[in-house]
């Protein structure tokens, strides 16, 4: 391909920047580091382009570049991976982006349900506690779909090394989701029994009413606000945290629902009468199962821009 020229290489690449942004995302739990790596494979793409002669299409030799600079990345920045069942790193993922996503067999309802399953936050915190390899070799085996041979092409391995790393990893993630998918896995954040928990949730978050959050949390609801350690869980832990936060005496707040990693998620902001508005404070992203909430994981409100949430709210007239 050296008879390309940039422009025209350009546009070959920028075709395929959001599903490779989803590919990096997943192997790094971090939206930023995705961006920065897809910049990286762009790079290295137009350097080495003499190399791709065809043998496999343009999309899966981008996809083996990528795979590639995010290897090197956690190499260099996370030597080991996540433990303890919370990902510091972490960070959400706009459903809002996630539509960019070309979708081959869209009208393919289990094609749907595995694109939601592997962008849950709980399926990202799971991958981010293997190994990079092995994590590699599952997020290709069983989220892109690669065979063994292209995998173990990739990573300059056999196939067998490739299946034992892929039942490795699939055993690893077995440790950190529960045993049966229909456990973990939610309606999607537009299910109008979710929407309607959400509502509830919302209301009350408003009011600082802590007694009637309390009544929608699951028994062993999960709270966590990375980068933040500390994992919390049990509906008594959780809101003993909150209460020690001082969240009964939070001033005036507004709320703003959106979606993040196919799961529903608010956006909270906190009235500053300096700035005489509400201002952004932190983003909710819910896991919602059996009408409760089980999982509720806190970013910062650096995430609110990535989103397209206003930078502030006026007071309402």
């Amino acid at each position: 391909m050296t008879e390309v020229d940039e422009p025209t290489f350009s546009a070959m690449t920028e075709r395929h920047r959001r599903e490779l942004h989803v590919h990096c995302y997943r192997m790094l739990g971090s939206f930023e580091d995705a961006e920065d790596t897809v910049q990286e494979t762009f790079l290295r793409a137009w350097r080495r382009r003499e190399t791709f002669e065809g043998r496999s299409t343009f999309r899966a030799w981008l996809y083996r570049i990528a795979t590639n600079a995010c290897l090197d990345l956690l190499a260099k920045r996370r030597p080991e991976p996540a433990t303890g069942g919370e990902v510091l790193w972490l960070q959400p993922y706009p459903d809002r982006l996630l539509d960019q996503v070309p979708a081959d067999d869209a009208d393919e309802p289990e094609t749907l349900a595995v694109a939601r399953e592997t962008i849950e936050l709980a399926y990202l915190v799971a991958l981010q506690h293997l190994a990079p390899r092995p994590r590699a070799v599952l997020i290709l085996r069983d989220v892109v779909g690669w065979p063994a041979k292209e995998v173990a092409d990739l990573l300059g391995d056999s196939v067998n090394s490739v299946n034992s790393a892929l039942q490795r990893a699939r055993a690893g993630m077995r440790e950190h989701l529960p045993a049966e998918r229909q456990d973990w896995t939610t309606a999607g954040a537009d299910d109008p029994e979710t929407l309607e928990l959400v509502r509830r949730y919302t209301d009350a978050c408003v009011a600082t009413d802590i007694d009637a959050i309390t009544a929608l949390l699951s028994d062993d609801v999960r709270f966590s606000m990375p980068p933040v350690p500390g994992l919390h869980v049990g509906r008594d832990a959780v809101v003993s945290t909150w209460v020690e936060a001082g969240f009964q005496g939070m001033p005036r707040m507004r709320v703003l629902t959106t979606s993040a990693n196919r799961q529903p998620a608010i956006a909270a902001y906190l009235w500053q009468d300096e700035s005489a508005a509400y201002l952004p404070l932190a983003m909710d992203v819910l896991h919602v199962e059996d009408g409760k909430v089980a999982e509720i994981v806190t970013f910062d409100h650096e995430q609110f821009a990535r989103f397209g949430l206003p930078e502030r709210l006026e007071e309402a007239s």
